[in-house]
């Protein structure tokens, strides 16, 4: 399989160069020239993560280099499960199913793409090539799964950017524990000069005369299709008990994981409505409801790792819908702001004994905001994309009592920490870098 740039540039690529590159030359993302069309059957006999992701990402692999060993990856990656639960409803709606996304050894979603990429990455360098530096930009989650993926792998390095002052106090141990081949900075802006300070890292000359560079972050292709492997999954289990299809409710922010699943459901499996649950940053909802993409700076909410201005997985959405009445018709969306996310996660902890993260609360207020009619006539899933462990400060008040703090992550948490601190240019990012 091919992969071009959404910019419009006329190379194409194989899949392991598209993962190794992470941004196009032309400063695009990479989608596939064309799409693989599965039925219900193809996944026969497939039930678990890595039985579903092979028989999803083996078109995508198809005379790669990696095709070979497809399988052993996705059997690394995903080691740890994803389980359902239900939260009870009223008797005409059935409850809120809640898809558990956190139990990876950062305790967030971004375990699953991170450690795809990071096996990907190993199998394909070379001992004799100089070292592949992974330039990533976190609003609180995706640089603690990167930086845990590709902890002391050889020939590979990390440099997280996170903005400073914005990331949780458990956020930024997670992101600075780990030395090594790990550095850390925290950024004198928002997560969106992280991110723009990473794309244009990529298209300098001057960085890229002396260092070799790629991408964890859901730009590159790599950390995204295997997100979409979740999504199959789990409609396909709901599918063969129930013979509807499940529909997501997803705390969306740069959309990664928001595009994986529509994605998923693009290529024929059984995955309903997608709502994309944002916090105060509505640069998305706006679009919808008006018609015009006007990115903004982010704003800092308690669900920080959604504080995305400009989500970059917009460019791919637009891609594969580039009429917004085609768009409306793929996706809806909501904005959610702090008190209402304090609101839930005291009513759900009171009334269910919920435990919520700021992140999974804005998608379960977006299901509770849902007409009856819209909860009777489908089956609504929550993505819980993190651990309320991982937010103690914001959680713990609210619930008035501790959260339990999973083994992988209580370990991360005792590590001792170190960062630098940047400013929010391409040539604060050239010096730290050397």
């Amino acid at each position: 399989m091919e992969f071009r740039s959404t910019r419009g540039a006329p190379e194409r690529v194989g899949f392991s160069t598209a993962l190794l590159q992470g941004l196009a030359p032309d400063g695009g993302l990479y989608v596939p020239v064309e799409w693989p069309a599965f039925t219900i059957k193809d996944f026969d006999g497939a039930t678990s993560l890595p039985e579903v992701g092979e028989r999803l990402l083996a078109p995508f692999a198809v005379g790669d280099r990696l095709e070979s060993q497809l399988a052993a990856i996705l059997r690394d990656a995903f080691s740890f499960p994803a389980p359902r639960h239900l939260v009870p409803g009223s008797e005409a709606d059935g409850g809120l199913e809640v898809l558990e996304l956190f139990h990876g050894p950062t305790a967030a979603f971004k375990d699953f793409g991170a450690r795809f990429l990071a096996a990907c990455f190993e199998w394909l360098r070379d001992s004799r090539e100089p070292t592949l530096n992974i330039l990533v930009a976190t609003s609180g989650d995706t640089g603690g799964a990167v930086a845990a993926a590709f902890h002391r792998r050889a020939g590979l390095a990390v440099t997280v950017l996170f903005p400073k002052g914005l990331v949780s106090p458990t956020q930024q141990r997670q992101l600075t524990c780990w030395g090594d081949n790990v550095r850390s900075f925290a950024v004198r802006g928002t997560f969106d000069d992280c991110q723009r300070m990473v794309k244009e890292a990529f298209v300098d000359e001057v960085l890229r005369a002396h260092q070799q560079l790629s991408s964890a972050n859901s730009i590159n292709l790599g950390r995204l299709l295997p997100q979409a492997v979740y999504y199959a999954t789990s409609g396909l289990e709901w599918w063969r008990t129930r013979g509807s299809k499940l529909s997501f409710i997803i705390p969306s922010g740069n959309l990664g994981n928001a595009v994986a699943c529509i994605w998923a459901r693009h290529m024929g499996l059984p995955i309903g409505d997608v709502l994309l649950a944002h916090n105060a940053n509505q640069t998305v909802p706006d679009y919808l409801a008006t018609g015009t993409w006007q990115p903004r700076a982010s704003k800092a909410t308690l669900a920080s790792a959604m504080d995305v201005g400009h989500p970059s997985n917009m460019e791919r959405l637009r891609d594969l819908y580039p009429e917004i009445d085609t768009l409306h018709g793929a996706v809806t969306a909501v904005s959610i702001d702090d008190a209402a996310i304090e609101a839930r996660v005291r009513t759900d902890y009171a009334r269910f004994g919920e435990i919520w993260c700021p992140h999974t609360a804005v998608g379960v207020e977006a299901w509770a905001r849902l007409t009856p009619e819209a909860r009777r006539s489908q089956k609504w899933c929550v993505v819980s994309t993190a651990s309320p462990a991982k937010f103690p400060e914001t959680v713990e008040p609210l619930i008035g009592g501790k959260v339990t703090v999973p083994p992988s992550l209580a370990a991360l948490l005792d590590r001792p920490s170190h960062h630098e601190e940047i400013g929010s240019t391409l040539t604060h990012l050239r010096s730290a870098l050397g």
